[in-house]
Order: structure tokens, then sequence, then C-alpha cells
């Protein structure tokens, strides 16, 4: 049961980031300019300055995505524990409730 929810996790997790991948591999690809040395910033017209905001954006998702999934996990987890616990309380009250022989 918990394998199936770690796998669709991973998978859910791979393909935010095939999604978000494609933007940054994209925008990371040197110009030919670039190639030749030097160029001060100045001088690089705006279509090959390669913008920040995409990446942050991308930084971002990847975190949330993260520490909702990790949140996720642990109150899954938590919501079993709570229930075997209930279920070892029923069994406690049930043996103390049955009253002894000899």
């Amino acid at each position: 049961m918990w394998e199936k929810r770690r796998l669709s996790v991973v998978g859910l997790g791979l393909v935010v980031l095939l999604l978000i991948s494609g933007d940054i591999l994209g925008a990371a690809q040197p110009t030919e300019a670039a190639q030749d040395g030097f160029v001060p910033m100045g001088e690089i017209p705006p279509e090959d300055q390669l913008p920040a905001a995409p990446l942050l954006v991308a930084a971002y998702a990847i975190v949330w995505a993260l520490a909702i999934g990790y949140l996720w996990t642990i109150w899954r987890r938590l919501a079993e524990v709570e229930k075997e616990l209930a279920d070892v309380a029923r069994r406690v009250e049930e043996r103390e409730s049955v009253p002894e022989n000899g």
C-alpha cells in the first residue's frame, strides 16, 4: 500500500521535474556570442539574456512540492499510527473487562 503511494509521489515529482526542465534546459543553452569570450551584460541583447524568474519559480515549485509531499506522508503515517493505537486501546479494554478464572 505504501509502495503504491511512494511510487505515485515519485512519479509525480519526476513529471514536474521533466516539465520544468524543458524550460530550464532550453533557456540555459549558450549563444554563439557567449562562446566567443567574455561579453559584458550591457552589450548582450535582451533576447539573449537569461532571466532569473523561470529558474526561481522552478526552484520554489520543487521545494514546495517536496514539502507538501513530505507533510502528506507524515499525515498519512500519523493517521495509521492513531488507528493502531486505538486498536491497542480497544484490545486492552477487552482484556481488562474479561473476568479471570481461578
